[in-house]
Formats: C-alpha cells, sequence, structure tokens
C-alpha cells in the first residue's frame, strides 16, 4: 500500500486478513494510521515526501531486506523502469534488488525492468488525498525466491 495521506479504507483490514505482513510505500500522513497496521500485523514502512518528524523517526526512508528468497527495496520517491528518480537504480544494484515497491505518483504500475532483472510495483494510493480517482492496493505472496498471484485491488468508494 502507499499514499493513505492520514486516511485508513476500513475495508483495508478485511483484504489484508489472511496476509503475513502489510508494507506501506510512504506519505502515511499520521502516525494512528501506522500504529492500527502496526496492532493489525508485522508492518513495514518507509516515509514519504508529506510524513513529518513523528513518521521519519518511527521508519527509515528505504528499506532494503530478503523474504521468502527475494531481495526488497522499498522507498518513495523511486520512479520506473527507465524513469528511476536520482540515485534509486545504483542502489536496486547494489543491493540486487529484485522486487522495488515505491508510491508517490499515485499511479497504480507494475512492469518488469529485463535490465536489472526485477519487477517495479507502485501500488497507487488508498487516501483519499490526490488525483487518482480509484484508491488500490497490492496484494501478492514471495515464496522460494518467487513473486507470485499478485492481485490488484481497488477499494470501494
Amino acid at each position: 500500500m502507499s499514499d493513505t495521506h492520514s486516511y485508513l479504507h476500513p475495508q483495508v483490514f478485511q483484504y489484508f486478513e489472511g496476509v503475513d505482513e502489510i508494507w506501506h510505500a510512504g506519505d502515511i500522513g499520521d502516525s494512528k494510521i501506522a500504529d492500527q497496521l502496526e496492532a493489525f500485523k508485522p508492518f513495514r514502512a518507509v516515509w514519504g515526501n508529506i510524513d513529518g518528524k513523528d513518521i521519519r523517526i518511527r521508519y527509515p526512508e528505504t528499506l532494503h531486506f530478503n523474504l521468502e528468497g527475494v531481495q526488497v527495496m522499498i522507498t518513495h520517491i523511486g520512479g520506473y523502469p527507465g524513469k528511476y528518480a536520482p540515485g534509486v537504480k545504483a542502489e536496486l544494484i547494489a543491493h540486487q534488488s529484485k522486487l522495488f515497491i515505491c508510491g508517490h505518483s499515485h499511479i497504480l504500475k507494475v512492469m518488469p525492468d529485463p535490465s536489472l532483472g526485477l519487477l517495479h510495483m507502485n501500488p497507487g494510493a488508498c487516501g483519499q488525498q490526490g488525483w487518482h480517482k480509484v484508491k488500490t492496493l497490492l496484494r501478492f505472496q514471495l515464496e522460494v525466491g518467487r513473486i507470485q498471484q499478485l492481485e490488484v485491488i481497488e477499494l470501494p468508494k
């Protein structure tokens, strides 16, 4: 998920009931949102450009971790294959990332980057602020080095 901007749709809990972890790609907005998600499931997050000091001291700007054999990088402003934000491509290469997740654009986008051998995901935005018309989430599985069963979830209005 990304770009909640201080709003947490009540059905997020329903859609994430069966997941092992929730990841947030920044612009959380209000630390109460993070508190609710942390109380619900193990939670990984990065701060975004609208996040204040309370969020920035809790979460890093960028996360790197390996889960189920998949090297993951999450940051808020990351761009996408062919148009990465400054410094992102070098960081993806340095960490040999296979899954790159970012937010910021409010545009749902999933696309491979064959030049780096990774999958890029931007879950769009699930908050109320911004120009997006549909609130979206992504749900997927990591298993034995593979990213699978990717689902796009459109939250009701």
